[in-house]
């Protein structure tokens, strides 16, 4: 019956043989629950291109598919053998961790993953194809029919091309990238299109590079303490508004691990963000930089080379994309690190990539020698799409039980996915926490989140995402904790930190927080931006785009303050807060 069938309709026949190659993989990806449904319909648009040759020489359909299957082939093995080991798509991350591996480490990869059984899925997989291929058969229709469907065809898989150079006027640049995005789930584009922009992202990352290595070194650098054992931990987290936070007072318990954790955990209520994006926030953060000094961020030191010439081992764990053409900064970054462990290397931001895989990496990094040591975590945290930041064993709010009355039940789900990503989100940060409690010498965890999200939290619109352009406090307020063993509070005296939690702050000035927990002094170093110390001044938190200083405004100015703890500030406090929106 197969056999009557790729004779009665051999073009389709012949599709379902190129279709193979990249929908295989696609289907599998997304009934594992790994990603969405993007990957299987481009495969499906894409794989219309090899009908082209069948249809302009259809006397040689059987050996032109030949041909073009064994490249497919290749390129699809590729990816389904990344799939059946990590359940992840192949993508130009991977290609990225490739060739930073030395062979020694892929040989103990091919060691440490590789079964036995998946030799025999790789040839399964293979049968497959070679059995549709022995059935194809010439298309039969006339040869003006055939020319004028080929270019119906080429026009449906090149139109992401056409349309955004002719139609929308946006230049080639656009053009091609849009058409590189619809390509590349396909294969063999997996492979080609993933390795040009590895090699694009790759000459971006190391101009950056370039440029941080010719900056001069803190001037007149001192460590307290420098002999002693240190393990430095920060945590970085990812679109978290701390108003959602059991532990800044939400309804809903959130936040179970870290409030049992209690006066160990020092919870700063009042810190905001500069930009409701990753890359522009940490950019300030992690950096000198600042909304008024963007360009120090390319002038000065970076919080790494801060810690490595204080003579720290620097690590950088992952969870978020390695390669995209907007991680290239937060990469080249990462690269600063003296070790790097990248978790991520999915297509799709929308990917069943748990932040609970930064745990195993994090402890044993913990084991390594080095007296001094500083980890940077970088988690997915409570990125949109939030059912895909917690595994079901953690989808703990399923109605409207401490939801708004506003929340329309078209968004319900979305609202209570949120509030389970930050429940699984406490979950991974409790649990680095006492992970690193067993650690010897003086421990610090820092954590904060790179900017926070709107997800249908006020009556008066139905929203969900940040805009810079319509703020709300929802985008800024973020959650920011530290973490103290018994070794590091004696040292440090963090009992007084417990009096600091209602300072405003802004993440902006996070640099200087951090070389002060880290004792370290210089130059440049300004005790009144570090939230911990007793010279500590208030100053304005400005939020928006440092590209027009115009439109740059005071968060105090923009968003009224929230309710205050019902303890009362110090004189201290309560100066610092009147202050926050007149100091410069």
């Amino acid at each position: 019956m197969l056999g009557t069938f790729s004779q009665r309709h051999p073009l389709l026949w012949a599709y379902l043989f190129f279709l193979y190659f990249s929908a295989a993989t696609q289907l599998l990806i997304l009934t594992s629950g790994m990603s969405g449904t993007v990957g299987l319909r481009q495969a499906f648009f894409m794989s219309l291109l090899w009908l082209i040759p069948l249809l302009v020489w259809p006397h040689k359909a059987k050996p032109i598919a030949a041909i073009i299957g064994v490249f497919l082939w290749a390129g699809s093995l590729v990816g389904f053998s990344y799939w059946l080991v990590f359940g992840q798509d192949f993508s130009q991350s991977v290609i990225f961790i490739i060739f930073e591996s030395s062979m020694e480490e892929s040989l103990e990869f091919i060691q440490s993953y590789l079964k036995v059984w998946h030799v025999g899925a790789m040839a399964l997989f293979s049968a497959a194809p070679y059995f549709l291929w022995r059935k194809i058969t010439p298309a039969t229709q006339s040869r003006s029919y055939r020319y004028v469907l080929a270019g119906a065809f080429a026009l449906f898989v090149f139109w992401p091309f056409l349309n955004t150079l002719i139609i929308k006027g946006e230049g080639w640049q656009a053009s091609r990238y849009h058409q590189v995005v619809r390509l590349e789930p396909a294969t063999p584009w997996n492979l080609v299109m993933g390795y040009v922009k590895y090699r694009e992202q790759l000459t971006a990352m190391e101009a950056i590079l370039a440029s941080n290595r010719e900056i001069p070194p803190l001037q007149n650098l001192v460590e307290r303490q420098p002999d002693a054992e240190k393990t430095l931990v920060l945590v970085i987290g990812e679109s978290t508004n701390r108003q959602r936070m059991g532990a800044y007072g939400y309804t809903r318990d959130t936040t179970p691990q870290l409030d049992s954790l209690g006066k160990e955990l020092i919870v700063f209520k009042d810190v905001v963000t500069s930009r409701p994006y990753t890359i522009e926030a940490l950019q300030q953060a992690l950096s000198f930089a600042d909304s008024t000094t963007i360009s120090d961020y390319f002038s000065k030191p970076t919080l790494l080379n801060m810690m490595q010439q204080a003579g720290y081992d620097v690590t950088w764990i992952t969870n978020q994309q390695t390669q995209t053409k907007r991680n290239t900064m937060l990469t080249s970054l990462s690269q600063l690190a003296d070790h790097q462990v990248y978790l991520n290397n999915n297509r799709a931001q929308n990917a069943d990539q748990y932040d609970g895989e930064v745990l195993a990496p994090f402890a044993k990094i913990l084991k390594s020698s080095a007296r001094k040591k500083m980890i940077i975590v970088h988690l997915l945290g409570t990125h949109r799409k939030y059912d895909y930041r917690f595994p079901e064993n953690f989808n703990y709010f399923t109605d409207r039980n401490g939801a708004p009355d506003w929340v329309a039940d078209d968004n319900l789900q979305e609202y209570n996915d949120y509030d389970n990503a930050i429940r699984y989100n406490d979950f991974v940060v409790a649990s680095l926490i006492d992970t690193l409690r067993q650690q010897s010498g003086q421990s610090l965890l820092m954590y904060f989140a790179d900017h926070g999200e709107e997800v249908y939290d006020y009556p008066e619109k139905q929203f969900c995402g940040r805009s810079e352009e319509a703020p709300t406090a929802a985008m800024y307020t973020v959650p920011f904790m530290a973490w103290a063993n018994p070794e590091y509070a004696a040292a440090n005296n963090t009992e007084q930190w417990q009096r600091y939690r209602n300072r405003p702050y802004s993440t902006a000035d996070f640099i200087y927080a951090w070389a002060d927990a880290a004792g370290l002094s210089f130059d440049s170093f300004k005790a009144d931006r570090s939230i911990f110390s007793a010279d500590f001044s208030a100053h304005s938190r400005l939020i928006g785009n440092p590209l027009e200083p115009k439109k740059l405004r005071n968060y105090s100015d923009v968003f009224a303050p929230e309710t205050r703890p019902t303890e009362a500030l110090t004189n201290q406090e309560s100066a610092a807060s009147a202050a926050s929106g007149k100091a410069g």
